[in-house]
């Protein structure tokens, strides 16, 4: 049976303009979390998809997927970087409706580095993908953390 009035109410808090909204409303299913038993979100069956809200300045440490990762900007500008196995990056600023993907195993991330807030969507090309992994080394030993018991 499906949810609508769920899949509706994250929808509306995703808009644009909402004050409401979260830095991460995960709309179907848990993303690169880890969290895949969350009722607060529509269960995935073969991808998921994220509506991310990203403050200037804010952004995400270089991590990579066993699965692709595409980013789709909705509102704002990302400064999106890939790394090559030497270790070079490389950066390019997405506007409105513009989007990359992120090849499995490549390390990626992405930074606000505007003046104004980001929406962007976030597909993962699994429906329940591992915990990201860090190219930080202690990122990487903590990256469970947040689902011990008792983790906000």
């Amino acid at each position: 049976m499906l949810d609508l009035q769920r899949g509706g109410e994250l929808a509306r808090r995703s808009r644009p303009g909402d004050t409401t909204a979260f830095d991460d409303v995960m709309a179907v299913g848990a993303g690169g979390s880890g969290k895949h038993g969350d009722p607060s979100v529509i269960p995935a069956g073969n991808f998921t998809l994220s509506i991310m809200f990203v403050n200037p300045g804010q952004g995400n440490a270089a991590h990579t997927h066993e699965v692709e990762e595409c980013f789709f900007v909705l509102q704002g500008f990302l400064d999106v970087f890939v790394e090559d196995e030497t270790g070079r990056r490389v950066t390019t600023r997405l506007g409105p409706w513009e989007c990359i993907s992120c090849p499995a195993g490549v390390i990626h991330g992405y930074q606000n580095d505007s003046l104004e807030p980001v929406y962007f969507q976030v597909m993962l090309g699994r429906g329940k993908p591992d915990t990201m992994g860090y190219a930080d080394e202690e990122l990487y030993r903590r990256r469970a953390d947040h689902l011990k018991v008792g983790a906000a």
